[in-house]
């Protein structure tokens, strides 16, 4: 059995690494990022953000990365399990990892399987909210079997089984630091949770939540020659595309992130010579995210955006003709060459790729249809009132529309206010730091998994190349709620059993082709309930100082996964 990719890095990314380049740790100074999101935690586990993940993914590291290709390339391992070498069991229910020898925490104690073991132990803490567990979806157990030897046993049988520890939202954390924070201690452990014990190649030095990072290179790192710069300033805060102009014109940062920036914008930016604008496309889906549960203030804490159960829902989102026809109304092309240009595609999937999972069976949404939206609402007996907006039986269709505070998804917002009044729909547009509406903070009622507005629209993604964890997510369990802390992935609170069985179906089915026509189910019912409306496939954007070497973007993983091989140009 192999993985979708080829399981072994390829050449072509150890040319991109810069492999050679390195002469001595430390030789090339500091490197400088920005991330305009900032960060609010360093433990990947408890945020269900990307920038989080990232920003942890230079001091914590997996068992396995994903180049930009799709390989999956070996990190704290010497080689990928398989069938084959024997390290995944013929009955597909359970695979052996052999972690590399020699492999030190940054305080210099080593690394081993008891560390994996506990790993996993935290995150399927059964009193612990975990935004990874979707990552360890049927397993039974996690076993040392000597110090440098874990063993993962699923209760089915796994064909594609690299979801635990595999790409940076899964980790290892090192059980003597994070030993005292299992279940619903982890978010308390501030210390931990702010400046972890890692195997990568830096170390945390001074974390100011939601401002900056500083790290420093890690003096037990396994490859003696690396990283070559000594420390990382990891700015965050600002906005896209102060971040842009701050690699592209002004060259004050090295690298920048997530540039949802106008496309003319950036092309006169990098026209300044000082750094270059990159992109690769991966499974980035910008999305309307519909409530389909009672966001009424009214309500209360223990009600307001809460499933209950299937009793709490939406006043008119709940209405099928609502959801197609609010879609329906949408000029995608628009919106793409408006706010994205050549880093966006008109998608009408969540699952977007690779290209075998990409269903065509949704297309109808690439092409406005007004008339049709109007239509279906007439139909459904939501009629236009004095004022041109509809409503039935005393409930108007009126929409609080929240996202990130970002000049390309405000500018969105207001096209998409637009277009829905043409079909009789209210919209009142609001927008969040992007700080607090991406981050950890459970106390916040303005995270986008509390989601307490009709509709809210961000960007999401998988890593790796198999869609099972990431379809996962729209099972019934993941419904964020004060039960989970709210940190679970199901945002618009779907729930379907028959969507439940298939997600289970794709568990154990073996093969590619088969897997991908599950898939493509699984996206076809959500795209048809209308849990969700996909706007754009976008490409990551980001840019590098032009004296920035070994850089390998990926949108696959963490997009910073290879800062150890970072070298500055001279």
């Amino acid at each position: 059995m192999k993985p979708m990719r080829s399981l072994l890095a390829s050449a072509a990314v150890l040319a991109l690494t810069g492999t050679g380049a390195l002469a001595e740790r430390g030789s090339d100074g500091q490197v400088n990022i920005l991330y305009w999101q900032a960060v609010s935690i360093l433990n990947p586990y408890l945020s269900g953000g990307t920038k989080e993940t990232h920003a942890s993914s230079v001091v914590l590291e997996p068992l396995v990365h994903y180049d930009p290709d799709g390989n999956m390339v070996p990190i704290l391992v010497d080689e990928i399990p398989t069938v084959e070498n024997g390290g995944v069991s013929e009955d597909l229910k359970s695979i052996t990892w052999k972690l590399k020898e020699g492999i030190l925490w940054s305080d210099g104690t080593p690394l081993t399987a008891e560390d994996v073991v506990f790993s996993g132990e935290y995150c399927t803490h059964p009193e612990g909210g975990c935004s990874s567990a979707s990552f360890f979806t049927d397993v039974e157990s996690f076993e040392a079997l000597d110090d440098l030897t874990v063993k993962i046993t699923f209760s089915v049988a796994k064909p594609f089984p690299y979801g635990p520890f595999v790409g940076a939202e899964v980790p290892i954390l090192q059980k003597a630091q994070f030993k005292d924070c299992m279940g619903a201690k982890a978010p308390e452990c501030t210390e931990q949770n702010f400046y972890p014990i890692g195997t990568g190649p830096f170390v945390v030095k001074e974390f100011k939540a939601n401002d900056t990072i500083v790290y420093e290179a890690n003096p037990n790192y396994r490859d003696p020659a690396k990283p070559a710069f000594q420390t990382v300033l990891f700015k965050g805060g600002g906005d896209a595309a102060s971040a842009a102009r701050a690699v592209l014109e002004t060259g004050e940062f090295d690298y920048a992130w997530n540039l949802q920036v106008e496309p003319e914008i950036l092309s006169q930016m990098a026209a300044a010579g000082k750094g270059e604008v990159m992109s690769s496309f991966g499974t980035n889906v910008e999305r309307l995210m519909v409530n389909l549960t009672a966001v009424d203030p009214s309500l209360g804490p223990d009600l307001r955006s809460v499933y209950a159960d299937g009793t709490n829902p939406h006043p008119f989102l709940s209405d099928p003709a609502v959801r197609r026809a609010l879609s329906l109304a949408i000029d995608r092309d628009i919106i793409v060459e408006i706010g994205y240009g050549a880093a966006g595609k008109v998608t009408c999937n969540v699952l977007p790729a690779p290209e075998i999972y990409a269903s065509t069976a949704n297309d109808w949404c690439k092409t406005q249809d007004v008339a049709k939206a109007n239509q279906l609402l007439d139909e459904a007996g939501w009629v236009r009132g004095s004022d041109g907006i509809r409503e039935k039986d005393g409930v108007r269709l009126s929409i609080l529309f929240q996202t990130s505070t970002n000049s390309v998804r405000q500018g969105t917002q207001a096209l998409i206010k637009q277009m829905w009044a043409e079909i009789g729909v209210e919209t009142e547009l609001r927008n969040i730091e992007a700080a607090v509406f991406f981050g950890g903070d459970q106390s916040s009622p303005d995270t986008f998994q509390k989601f307490m507005s009709d509709i809210e629209m961000y960007t999401n993604n998988f890593p790796g190349t198999d869609p099972e964890q990431y379809m996962a997510n729209w099972a019934c369990t993941e419904i964020p709620g004060p039960n989970n802390q709210w940190l679970g992935d199901n945002v618009p609170r779907f729930c379907d059993p028959a969507y439940d069985a298939l997600v289970q179906e794709l568990a154990v089915t073996a093969g590619l082709d088969a897997r991908a026509e599950i898939a493509k189910k699984l996206n076809d019912m959500l795209m048809d309930f209308g849990a969700m409306i996909p706007l754009v496939h976008r490409g990551n954007v980001s840019a590098r100082s032009l004296t920035l070497g070994g850089v390998a973007m990926t949108s696959w993983d963490s997009e910073i996964w290879n800062i150890a091989d970072w070298y500055r140009i001279k």
